[in-house]
């Protein structure tokens, strides 16, 4: 980690080597790899499924303010109001997104079994504070019923500025804002040469994730016609920010590439002493040459700005000083744990990642991107040359499970980590993904009542 001073420093241009080295900082020797696992959950009260506002005696601040009593984290506020809270032992943090979807994201832990442990005791600590607000939580990849105009804005500076650049290069990243939920894992490298493998190869098969954790058929009270929605959101947001970064199948890609990219998309904003200031319009090359906004104030670029902006990108697999797995969408507690199985087992085991590879390497700029569009309109269902994709399905998550069978670390009860892919290996067995499962229930034993994935799929 850079710290606080270097945070501070002024850069430019001139130094660009400066970034470059502020990625390859992450690199770490296979026994320092941890697991950092992050997931959101939509928040609702249970006696009018309509969702939590902020304010109020029963509303989000109350339920931060509980957990900050239980858990004796440190609070993180804007503008005097609380938003989040940290782990002061340098553990995990509780955030919001924009509609008051709650976030845990998870400590960097050693193994699967650590990090599942970390799930089930995050929801039962959030239970005891809720329960007596009210207040449910819900696991999907879109809220089903409430509309735009229904859904609570959190008192969180940086929204405010996405709120207005969003509809100006997107369809659809009020509804990523708002109405969408995911679970990703962060996971380390070792040196350049890994990272670039495990970025291609995430990169690859994160459409594959997508259909395997398919779980947001509904929006605004009725079927939306997608199988991953949230995946669908995602192709209509900023294309200057999101996708499948076609550039890192190039033969020389590495540390500076995503560098030279990242310079090139358009900023949200930067923070002084407190305040957000709105950067849109502005690349952050642009800002390294010198280029201003009228209102923003007389400052240098800094390494924090730099890290905020990093923050600020959302392709589908992201990397920082580790590489995120973004392409899930939210789910039951099941798959919270089996999302980090899934990627754990296919990239820290480097047999696996290797037969990962090899599975992919062919796969061209057109399919990997029809990959993309096709599973969150179909799923499983999705064609893919002569196959389709509940084939490589189960493929991948039977790679997974070689990767985490591999690793050969045994729980108390002398489990292995192979045991947190059951939901997948069902899936994948079914046919079925759980948009599947939520479609038969709203069509047969909820009569088309959409209510009932409140009573159904709560956590």
């Amino acid at each position: 980690m850079a710290s606080s001073n270097q945070n501070q420093t002024s850069i430019s241009l001139a130094n660009k080597a400066a970034l470059i080295e502020a990625l390859s900082a992450g690199e770490k020797p296979k026994e320092k790899w941890r697991i950092g696992s992050e997931h959101e959950k939509f928040t609702f009260y249970k006696n009018s499924l309509k969702p939590v506002p902020y304010e109020g005696e029963a509303g989000i601040e109350r339920l931060l303010l509980g957990m900050e009593g239980l858990l004796g984290w440190t609070r993180v506020e804007d503008k005097g109001k609380i938003i989040g809270l940290t782990d002061p032992t340098g553990g995990g943090a509780i955030s919001l997104e924009p509609g008051g979807q709650f976030e845990l994201s998870g400590a960097p832990l050693e193994n699967l079994h650590q990090t599942c442990r970390e799930v089930h005791g995050h929801l039962a600590q959030l239970r005891e504070v809720a329960d007596p607000l009210g207040i449910g939580f819900l696991g999907l990849g879109a809220s089903p019923k409430w509309s735009l105009e229904e859904t609570p804005v959190m008192p969180k500076s940086r929204y405010g500025i996405m709120m207005n650049y969003m509809p100006k290069v997107g369809t659809r990243g009020l509804d990523m804002m708002f109405r969408s939920c995911t679970i990703q894992v962060n996971l380390d490298f070792k040196d350049e040469a890994d990272m670039a493998q495990k970025m291609r190869v995430g990169i690859a098969l994160q459409p594959i994730a997508t259909a395997l954790f398919a779980n947001s058929p509904f929006l605004d009270g009725q079927k939306n016609g997608y199988q991953s929605l949230r995946g669908a959101i995602w192709q209509n947001l900023d294309d200057d920010r999101t996708g499948m970064l076609p550039f890192i199948f190039d033969e020389n890609f590495g540390y500076e590439q995503y560098v030279d990219w990242a310079l090139d998309v358009p900023m949200y904003f930067i923070i002084r002493d407190g305040t957000y200031h709105d950067m849109t319009g502005l690349t952050f090359r642009d800002y390294l040459e010198g280029k201003r906004k009228s209102d923003m104030p007389d400052t240098e670029p800094t390494f924090q700005d730099w890290e905020d902006h990093l923050t600020t990108l959302f392709p589908e697999v992201r990397l920082k000083r580790y590489i995120e797995m973004r392409g899930a969408d939210g789910g039951q507690w099941r798959r919270i744990c089996a999302l980090p199985a899934l990627w754990t087992g296919l990239l820290y085991d480097q047999t696996t990642l290797d037969a990962a590879w090899d599975l992919v390497k062919d796969w061209t700029e057109e399919e990997r991107e029809a990959l993309r569009v096709g599973v969150a309109k179909d799923g499983l269902r999705t064609k893919f040359r002569n196959t389709d994709v509940k084939a490589i399905a189960r493929k991948v998550v039977e790679l997974a499970r070689n990767g985490l069978a591999a690793r050969a670390i045994k729980n108390g009860a002398g489990f292995d980590e192979t045991q947190y892919l059951a939901a997948l290996e069902e899936t994948v067995a079914l046919g079925m993904t759980p948009s599947d499962v939520l479609l038969s229930r709203y069509c047969n034993e909820w009569g088309g009542n959409i209510d009932r994935v409140f009573e159904d799929f709560a956590y």
